[in-house]
């Protein structure tokens, strides 16, 4: 897949953009977005569909190669596969342990399911995971993304996170998983949550879909988010010392 660097360059000036028009409304940074459309760089396909949508066109305007590859969404992969291997739903849905209406979700694009589903679903079509996965949940993957998008190079991310610019290039490279203690300093600079890393890609989603309502807003609340960002850094021996004492709590308040 190749990305149409003077294409972007082209729909931006037609629409009246700078660069720091098109950087501001598809979050990127400019030095990134400049690199686009000069051929340096090739964005991920979650970038791709940032510029689509802040130049309000389909993906396919912005690059060429393997259309094909680029067009399909997860489900229309795995629908395409399992029609191409004369399997039903009922199938498919058997051999990967999951419900019907489950893979007829995903399917239909309603939901993004864990990485671990889209591995039994893999196994079910008899397929490498990465036909349909591809890189895009590796830890490293999402880290190189992430930094290109806020337009740093290795080097200038291991500065801001105290950290070797050797060790940022293999954790993106996959040959090294970093310590938890290296993935807050990360998260911390690129302003996301740990979790971003470490989670499975749509395991956030499922787990905020079950709460109830309630427990959504008492989330959001800030006291809530600042108790649970000082447990994050309590070893283990103070956090089951802070059960025992909510549990003690709440017998004395009950009683």
């Amino acid at each position: 897949m190749n990305v149409k660097g003077a294409q972007i360059r082209s729909l931006r000036e037609e629409r009246g953009y700078t660069l720091q028009d098109l950087a501001r409304k598809a979050s990127l940074s400019l030095s990134y977005l400049s690199e686009i459309e000069r051929g340096s760089k090739r964005p991920s396909l979650k970038t791709i569909d940032k510029l689509a949508g802040a130049l309000n066109v389909g993906k396919n305007q912005l690059v060429d190669g393997d259309m094909v590859e680029l067009s399909l969404s997860l489900g229309d992969k795995v629908r395409l596969m399992r029609t191409e291997k004369n399997l039903s739903l009922q199938d498919l849905a058997h051999k990967a342990g999951i419900s019907l209406s489950y893979l007829s979700e995903i399917e239909r694009g309603t939901v993004y399911p864990a990485l671990s589903t889209l591995r039994r679903i893999a196994e079910g079509l008899e397929v490498p995971a990465s036909t349909i996965i591809g890189q895009e949940g590796s830890l490293g993957h999402r880290l190189k993304s992430l930094r290109e998008e806020y337009g740093l190079t290795q080097a200038q991310l291991a500065n801001l996170a105290g950290v070797t610019a050797g060790l940022i290039g293999q954790i993106e490279q996959g040959k090294v998983q970093p310590s938890l203690k290296t993935l807050e300093k990360l998260s911390e600079v690129m302003g996301v949550s740990t979790c971003y890393f470490i989670m499975e890609q749509g395991a956030v989603d499922q787990l905020v879909n079950l709460m109830n309502p309630e427990l959504r807003e008492l989330l959001m609340h800030s006291n809530v988010q600042a108790v649970m960002g000082l447990i994050g850094n309590l070893s283990q021996k103070e956090l089951q010392f802070i059960l025992n004492f909510i549990q003690m709590f709440k017998k004395a308040d009950l009683s």
